[in-house]
């Protein structure tokens, strides 16, 4: 009997790719010995191919719709590939069109959005579904009955060179350089800072590149404040999460990731963004909701934090 090949379409960004893990491994219980492959952006293929459901990881460079020799390149590698099954975890209009690669008599079953799809999602409202249960709902119209919370257990990382001796708190003041109404402003973290120094709790700034001068101010205002901007891969973020006492910041990656690690997190959202459609989700989440967050106080946010 021929192998089956598996292929699941899963992008990103980052915090939608975390909360596909309970689909993946879904996916690999139901297909046993399959192989199975996943396609995603170079951002993050090197961290999935740690995932232990996934085979082998493909990088999707996602062509513009002139880059022809790339479409291509694309489209022959999804037929050299001899994929039985495609879940299509993205569900975009570009996704989408990865069906229409495969020759009409040829093509595997699919789950996803298209209208040609085997097994399509054709719930009007999939858009106003939590991620979880939308993913959930996909996969039991393709045969999957039971889909498992996200699940970064399998993540490893050595973070001994970061020296994290005392209790620490994960703060993440950053996010997307274009939608900056989804920060909470710069002034509330920092008495956020100062306020878990005083508590004897190191206030450990995560962020990327972007981040490095509002965290470098941050660091120089409030001295005893730990600055990793643009230090730590993702695996060593959902590692010291582990250990953290807490994570608060605003709804970008490094927050869900935080949170899907075990974390307890307050994740603060702005109108720009719904917490019922993406937030993490657990016993230790809180989601601090306002249109503005300029409205959110630091005293609620603290009182949030009291629970844990």
């Amino acid at each position: 009997m021929t192998a089956e090949n598996i292929l699941i379409i899963r992008h990103g960004a980052l915090g939608d790719l975390v909360q596909s893990t309970g689909p993946l491994k879904a996916i690999r219980e139901r297909h046993g010995e399959a192989k199975i492959t996943l396609l995603t952006t170079p951002p993050f293929a090197i961290f999935m191919r740690g995932c232990p459901w996934i085979d082998e990881v493909w990088q999707d460079q996602r062509p513009r719709w002139f880059e022809i020799p790339d479409w291509l390149h694309l489209r022959r590698r999804l037929r050299e590939g001899h994929f039985t099954w495609v879940y299509d975890l993205q569900t975009s209009s570009r996704s989408a069109r990865y069906l229409h690669a495969f020759p009409r008599r040829d093509r595997p079953n699919w789950s996803g959005i298209s209208a040609a799809a085997s097994h399509p999602h054709g719930n009007p409202d999939r858009d106003h579904l939590h991620t979880l249960d939308r993913q959930a709902e996909q996969l039991r119209e393709a045969g999957i009955a039971a889909v498992p919370a996200p699940d970064l257990s399998w993540v490893r990382a050595d973070i001994s060179r970061f020296e994290m001796f005392q209790p620490y708190a994960l703060v993440v003041p950053g996010g997307s350089a274009h939608r900056l109404a989804k920060r909470w402003p710069a002034d509330y973290y920092l008495e956020l800072c100062q306020r878990l120094l005083a508590a004897s709790i190191q206030p450990v700034l995560i962020g990327g590149r972007d981040e490095i001068i509002l965290n470098g101010v941050l660091a120089e205002q409030c001295p005893g404040v730990r600055d990793l901007a643009d230090q730590t891969t993702i695996e060593e973020l959902a590692v010291l999460a582990r250990d953290a006492k807490l994570a608060v910041g605003n709804d970008t990656g490094p927050m869900h990731v935080a949170a899907i690690a075990g974390c307890p997190a307050i994740v603060l959202f702005s109108g720009e963004s719904d917490p019922d459609l993406c937030a993490p989700r657990g016993a230790n989440v809180v989601a601090i909701r306002e249109q503005n967050l300029g409205a959110v106080s630091v005293d609620r946010v603290w009182r949030a934090a009291e629970r844990f």
